[in-house]
């Protein structure tokens, strides 16, 4: 266990306990009274039996406050973030570890044969010799990363993911006629998870910028589903920020790019159908609903695509339940979510992206008991 979260734990049960001394349920009150109504309203709070046990373990040093809590943990006490997290304070990063275990990149380059891994050095030191080979070895390691993603969470990547990114393009500058074509939605690829990554850590003005790019390039390539998942994202950021206008308006955006998989359009009328929840019209929520239900056979006839792997029939529960929530249907939204959540693959189920669900869940079924 860390010395510096144990400080922080120590630091923060001593600000609970003092005058007036609070139990942890209290405090899990208290900071759930300081956030945001549109916070509380799209579930990203965690409701206070969860809430208090959060408490426990930051008051432990088993983890840290992600940074929303941080704010709210500062309004509480009357303080600055910077006097009660010091340094924490200014870190984007944030998760059940105070920091992000190393990630081991010798995993990036799985599936590569050594023939495969001294072209791709060859065309990285001189970018003439790019060729389709380079394009698939490219492709090769993004899926690694991609699910890398998945089992240590988006700091412990990015640097690396930085750097790929910028090569992807680099390389792509370079290509001519063929090899450009197939380098290009590797590019766009890249860019988006590169994205998506300061995405998960809310960074947003760089995802927004990165997402962008990624949608162009897409374009650029005829390549529906890489456009409709870059703005789906852009989706995403906008529910972990409590935007509901944002979330209708990109994940509807998502839904009518032409070119999209069948599995992604059915997640992005669900995911529009929360925010529609969430602004009032539930109405057009519940059509979404069914329009999406519509879609159920023809994305569980195909694999969904490599670049939204995650997409499954189970999946789709995670989402739906997120849905159901809005609408104040607590006890099938605590079914579903459950049930999303049991069925995730075992390198999905610490994932930082689930937490989001694990939250609504935890608050769909206390509403409903």
């Amino acid at each position: 266990m860390s010395t510096d979260r144990q400080a922080l734990g120590a630091r923060l049960r001593a600000a609970r306990e003092a005058d007036p001394y609070w139990s942890r349920e209290q405090m899990a009150r208290l900071l759930r009274a300081a956030a945001d109504p549109r916070e509380l309203e799209s579930g990203t709070i965690a409701h206070v039996k969860s809430l208090a046990r959060r408490i426990k373990a930051w008051e432990r040093g088993d983890a840290v406050p992600a940074p929303k809590y941080r704010r709210l943990y500062a309004r509480v006490l009357e303080t600055t973030e910077e006097e009660l997290f010091g340094e924490l304070a200014n870190t984007p990063w944030s998760s059940r570890l105070e920091q992000p275990a190393p990630a081991d990149h010798s995993r990036l380059w799985e599936g590569l044969t050594p023939d495969d891994e001294e072209r791709l050095a060859r065309a990285i030191a001189r970018p003439a010799r790019v060729d389709k080979a380079v394009a698939r070895s490219l492709a090769t390691i993004l899926a690694s990363q991609r699910r890398m993603d998945d089992v240590v969470g988006p700091a412990a990547i990015l640097p690396a993911t930085a750097v790929q990114a910028t090569t992807a393009l680099r390389l792509l500058r370079e290509a001519r006629g063929q090899v450009r074509d197939a380098l290009l939605p590797v590019a766009a690829e890249w860019v988006q998870f590169h994205g998506w990554l300061h995405a998960e850590l809310l960074d947003t003005p760089r995802a927004m910028q990165l997402l962008t790019s990624a949608e162009e390039l897409a374009d650029e390539a005829g390549d529906g589903t890489l456009a409709a998942q870059a703005t789906n994202f852009k989706g995403y950021l906008a529910r972990r920020l409590g935007l509901p206008r944002g979330i209708v308006r990109h994940f509807m955006t998502a839904y009518h790019t032409p070119g999209a998989h069948p599995a992604q359009r059915l997640g992005d009328a669900v995911q529009a159908a929360q925010g529609y929840a969430l602004l009032g019209d539930r109405r057009t929520a519940r059509r979404l609903l069914g329009e999406a239900m519509a879609l159920s056979d023809e994305a569980a006839r195909e694999l969904p695509p490599g670049t939204a792997y995650w997409l499954t029939p189970d999946y789709h529960h995670l989402n739906i339940g997120l849905a159901l929530l809005s609408m104040k249907e607590h006890a099938a939204a605590a079914e579903n979510l459950q049930h999303g959540l049991q069925t995730l693959p075992a390198d999905q189920q610490g994932a930082q992206w689930a937490e989001e669900y694990r939250v609504a869940l935890a608050h769909a079924q206390e509403l409903s008991s």
